[in-house]
């Protein structure tokens, strides 16, 4: 029987329903902003965010990375130990040989020269550009294209997934074939190349997992030898992207080959690339001093210095977010930032992605009161907060989640579309659109083409878009619209409006185009 018969019953037990519509001090400087008026100071678009980023397609399957790695390295004739480390002609440990690590500049960079082969795809380029700009980010390392240099990674498109632990002198081969590219893959490898070998072959490990060899076949027991590494003062790392996962050559289905302690429930491996302790760990190995922070979980909260106290003068602090999947969604809470003409002194600048050469979102802010919601292109954006010697207030408080899909927009004018429109939407999607007009104005909102599955009796309880006359879902809603139809345009009290869109597990249909204007009140 149909799963939804139930709920057509309940309907015909309430009866007939219907969806009827209802009746600062902050300075912020975002790029590319058209006036809307003589004295208005708000800005223009940030980006249409429904199309795809090659820079962000970079989980192939939803898995971790060693699995990845091994499936690749079946056949390989390249001799490797630990599954994908490449046998180096002395042997030794690079983290406990200087010499073994790259050369840090006068300028306090470690710079990696690197050669990519011409097999790569312009997205596949552009893949590897991300994955290391995180570094760039986050430590005083930098992947930059060889010119010259005697010493670098020659990154080939053939031989699984593999490379050497350090630097072994004169152009050193990477492997990493079509089945590798993934950011995670990708700076997995990276991470040995630095001179990194796995999290569980570090000398302290069986103070951390138990290692079941009653479920590793004789000749794979090489594959889980301890190094006599240098742990750097740092703790063990169950998240680290170079953690081999829990069943990792094992010779029986559904049994661990690795347990950690005290707490046999603990995840290990993961997929999405570097944790921030594999981070502390580079900044720590190469001597880098103070970074960047990276904040790689689904959801999270990210603070000025000291907050709610006020935050420290002459400082320079950028932050990484990184989601598992998705795009981000940055909502402030609180912001307090010392005002300036054209935002000078004190400022938050906003990036959509993970350097500052990436597209800004927002270019400054200070002053008082809330920057509206900000939502990234891809699963990547970057915050940058900036102090100097005067006056300093209590800073910010923003909280961060992930959206599979939506926008922040702030054009006076902009047209955009369910996702996949005109050719259909997904199923289990749940997008949000924030619109902000200016101060004095307000946003009239117009659906071209709507066409989405029709609920019954007047209810939308399967597939529906609901307008909300406000910046966020506690807002008094304007409606809730399914099926297809022709709406009237939609106006805002105010100059916020946000529109959400739901679909469920089945039945999907072509999906809407609207287009929002911003008007004065009159």
């Amino acid at each position: 029987m149909d799963k939804r018969i139930p709920f057509i019953l309940l309907a015909c037990m309430i009866g007939l329903g219907m969806n009827v519509p209802l009746p600062g001090n902050l300075q912020v400087y975002l790029p590319g902003m058209e006036l809307l008026g003589k004295d208005t100071n708000t800005l223009d678009v940030l980006k249409s965010l429904s199309k795809s980023n090659p820079e962000d397609n970079n989980i192939k399957e939803d898995r971790d990375v060693f699995s990845k790695i091994i499936e690749q390295n079946k056949g390989i004739k390249e001799p490797m130990v630990e599954g994908d480390i490449l046998i180096s002609p002395s042997g030794r440990s690079a983290t406990n040989c200087k010499g073994c690590l790259w050369q840090k500049s006068a300028e306090g960079t470690v710079v990696v020269p690197y050669n990519l082969s011409p097999d790569y795809t312009e997205q596949e380029v552009a893949l590897f550009r991300n994955a290391m700009q995180e570094y760039e980010t986050l430590t005083c390392v930098r992947f930059v294209p060889r010119k010259t240099q005697g010493n670098f990674l020659n990154i080939v498109k053939a031989g699984g997934c593999g490379s050497y632990v350090g630097r072994i002198g004169g152009g050193q081969t990477t492997y990493l074939n079509d089945g590798c590219l993934s950011r995670g893959t990708i700076q997995h490898e990276l991470n040995h190349n630095l001179g990194f070998y796995h999290e569980q072959s570090r000398s302290d490990r069986d103070d951390y997992v138990t290692v079941m060899t009653q479920y590793i076949s004789s000749g794979n027991l090489i594959q889980f030898q301890k190094e006599d590494s240098n742990n750097l003062g740092l703790e063990y790392d169950y998240g680290s992207v170079m953690h081999y996962p829990s069943t990792a050559f094992s010779n029986t289905s559904g049994q661990s080959t690795i347990i950690p302690k005290p707490d046999p429930s603990v995840p290990i491996g993961q997929r999405n690339g570097l944790s921030p302790l594999d981070v502390s760990k580079i900044n720590r190995l190469y001597e880098c001093g103070v970074w960047g922070t990276l904040l790689n979980t689904a959801s999270g909260t990210v603070t000025s210095a000291n907050y709610p106290s006020v935050y420290p003068n002459n400082s320079s602090s950028v932050w990484l977010i990184r989601t598992p999947s998705g795009q981000v969604s940055l909502q402030f809470k609180a912001f307090d930032v010392q005002s300036s003409q054209d935002c000078a002194s004190d400022y938050i600048k906003i990036y959509d992605g993970p350097v500052k050469t990436s597209p800004v979102l927002v270019d400054r802010a200070c002053g008082a009161g809330l920057i509206p919601p900000i939502i990234s292109s891809t699963s990547q954006m970057l915050i940058e907060f900036v102090s100097d010697g005067d006056t300093t207030a209590t800073g910010f408080k923003a909280t961060y989640s992930s959206v599979q899909c939506g926008g922040a927009f702030y054009a006076p004018t902009k047209n955009f579309t369910s996702p996949g429109y005109p050719n259909g939407y997904s199923v289990n999607m749940d997008c949000y659109w924030k619109i902000t007009a200016p101060e004095g104005y307000k946003i009239s909102l117009t659906f071209n083409e709507f066409v989405l599955e029709s609920g019954m009796f007047g209810f939308c309880r399967y597939d529906y878009v609901k307008v909300y006359n406000g910046a966020d879902s506690s807002s008094p809603p304007m409606g809730t619209y399914c099926g297809t139809r022709s709406l009237a345009p939609l106006v805002s009290s105010g100059n916020f409006m946000m529109i959400q869109f739901r679909s469920d597990q089945s039945n999907t249909f072509k999906g809407f185009n609207a287009t929002y204007v911003s008007l004065p009140k009159s």
